[in-house]
């Protein structure tokens, strides 16, 4: 299967970006979507932009992550770019990646970051699925900025 890669214009700048969707397990039984973002704004050969997002939905059928129909938009993905560059990503620089993982404390209307894909030791996506959902309802008023 062929990746697609997408554009969006920020500034001056161009940026390429691609999302794959995967999964990613729970403490429990329960497996939730899971799409990896990477974007560039040199080339390829530039420093790429990395992000492991946790889709927040729950009430998608017997298996999340099998059912979960959730996929980042570009205005997603702005935000994730934006929000890297104030972090101190360079896309100019030669090879390697920046990462944003849950310290960053990014969260997105449908999506948060995960550490789980590359850390089996992360914190809980069902949990934290939960707790979004429960901030979201007003049932918990602490959690991270959110984009809105």
């Amino acid at each position: 299967m062929r990746t697609r890669l997408r554009t969006l214009h920020i500034g001056e700048w161009t940026y390429t970006w691609r999302a794959a969707i995967g999964q990613v397990d729970g403490d429990g039984a329960d497996s939730h979507r899971c799409v990896r973002v990477r974007a560039w704004g040199a080339g390829k050969n530039g420093r790429a932009l990395e992000a492991d997002l946790l889709s927040k939905a729950m009430s998608v059928g017997w298996t999340p992550a099998a059912t979960d129909g959730s996929y980042p938009e570009p205005a997603d993905v702005r935000f994730l770019i934006v929000r890297a560059l104030a972090l101190g990503w360079d896309p100019g620089a030669l090879g390697g990646t920046f990462r944003l993982t849950e310290e960053h404390e990014v969260e997105l209307p449908g999506f948060l970051l995960t550490d789980r894909v590359r850390d089996a030791g992360a914190r809980d996506p069902s949990a934290r699925v939960a707790q979004a959902n429960d901030r979201r309802e007003g049932m918990d008023p602490g959690g991270p900025g959110q984009l809105r």
